[in-house]
């Protein structure tokens, strides 16, 4: 007969704490929810963020983020909350953000190269092709927030 707390059929015959088999830790990734289903849907790549900045539907109310790229038929939205945010993503051809009440700032890169934007609150800022003097095609690759 084996103590109480020991395991039979191994030959270590060791007790295992109760402890041991409980579920592991939950560990945030900051992957981007449903991300593979919009890529799919809206040819829009979102990678990471912290939750503060989500894609939204441009009619769901004011206040919005709005995003424009040359290969997109729409404006593209996003949603802000809280005191600051993180969302990395690529989305190619933007040419021009609006801002909202938030501080906004955004990375872009063209080849190898990488230039921020800071997008002016409540009104249209230019970035990408149309602030660039060779107008080429730069992709969003961060949007940054701050109250």
């Amino acid at each position: 007969m084996l103590p109480t707390g020991a395991q039979g059929g191994g030959d270590s015959g060791r007790a295992v704490a109760v402890a041991d088999e409980a579920p592991g830790y939950a560990v945030e990734d900051f992957a981007y929810p449903e991300a593979d289903r919009i890529l799919r849907e809206r040819g829009i790549v979102l990678k990471r963020g912290d939750g503060h900045i989500t894609l939204a539907d441009c009619a769901s109310g004011p206040g919005l983020l709005q995003v424009m790229a040359r290969r997109e038929d729409d404006v593209i939205c996003f949603r802000t909350v809280g005191t600051s945010g993180w969302l990395t993503l690529e989305i190619p051809a933007v040419y021009v953000v609006r801002g909202n009440d938030y501080t906004t700032r955004v990375d872009m890169s063209v080849g190898d190269e990488e230039k921020s934007f800071d997008i002016e609150k409540n009104t249209w800022t230019s970035v990408g092709e149309s602030a660039d003097e060779q107008g080429r095609e730069f992709m969003l690759m961060e949007i940054r927030t701050s109250k």
